[in-house]
């Protein structure tokens, strides 16, 4: 057998190198493991804390963080410390005046108390934990095509988007001329909430009323009991039916004109 070392090299400004012996492996006929990095740096953490408590701030919710400091004890911690740091300094009055306030607990609480809560907060995930407790949550309660992502920027720029991304077997339905029964309401919000934005933005008090209806007409189409297959299966209204998607945006366009 064999060894071989994985060492971070980190090499300052004077040119002095400081090594880090990352893991020791040995070799039989095979490498006998693997090696992940990760890295961030101080400004896009705290960019992402300032992002994070404006938006709570914009929204008037509570905000959860949570990481894993008790295993990640340097990662994970800078990113608490960074977010306890950026709270106390700049955001702590604020979020006092507007009724709020931080959360932080280990990521495994918070997945607990989320699952647990009837909402009402913002959750700031990182990219992975995003990805992944976002999906659960969002089937956990009903179905991946109802849950609308909202990125934000430090410099005040917003994204409003479908967060489950494309639904490609429905798109191959949809070419070969079949019916599809694809749950458009995640898509709907999206467009909403970028022309509430946009509204708010412009003083165009209209454009945002426009936004708001069309978010009530698309609740009450399927309080009606007009829905999608994905939600079809899940609801217990006695009174319901599967529709497909044109059926169910023109459900929602006679509500709109009322």
């Amino acid at each position: 057998m064999s060894g071989a070392t994985v060492e971070l090299v980190a090499t300052s400004p004077s040119g002095k190198e400081e090594r880090m012996l990352i893991h020791d492996f040995v070799y039989a006929s095979a490498p006998s493991g693997i090696v992940q990095g990760i890295h961030n740096t101080d400004a896009s953490i705290e960019s992402f804390a300032h992002a994070c408590m404006q938006y709570a701030l914009d929204t008037k919710q509570d905000l959860w963080f949570g990481a894993k400091d008790t295993i990640s004890k340097t990662y994970e911690r800078r990113f608490r410390d960074i977010f306890d740091e950026v709270f106390g300094r700049q955001y702590k009055s604020d979020f006092a005046a507007a009724g709020i306030e931080y959360f932080y607990s280990l990521i495994d609480d918070v997945v607990a108390r989320v699952i647990r809560s009837q909402g009402g907060f913002i959750w700031a995930c990182r990219n992975y934990d995003g990805d992944v407790m976002s999906d659960m949550v969002a089937t956990a309660f009903g179905s991946l095509a109802m849950m609308t992502s909202v990125l934000v920027s430090p410099d005040g720029y917003w994204e409003f988007e479908a967060a489950h991304g494309t639904v490609q077997r429905h798109y191959y339905q949809h070419l070969e001329g079949k019916s599809t029964s694809t749950n458009s309401v995640a898509t709907l919000f999206a467009w909403t909430g970028a022309l509430n934005k946009r509204g708010e933005l412009d003083s165009n008090q209209e454009l945002c009323n426009f936004a708001k209806k069309l978010e009530a007409a698309t609740i009450a189409t399927i309080e009606d009991g007009i829905m999608t297959g994905d939600l079809y299966v899940l609801s217990n209204l006695e009174n319901k039916t599967k529709v497909d998607t044109r059926a169910f945006l023109q459900e929602i366009a006679k509500r709109l004109a009322d």
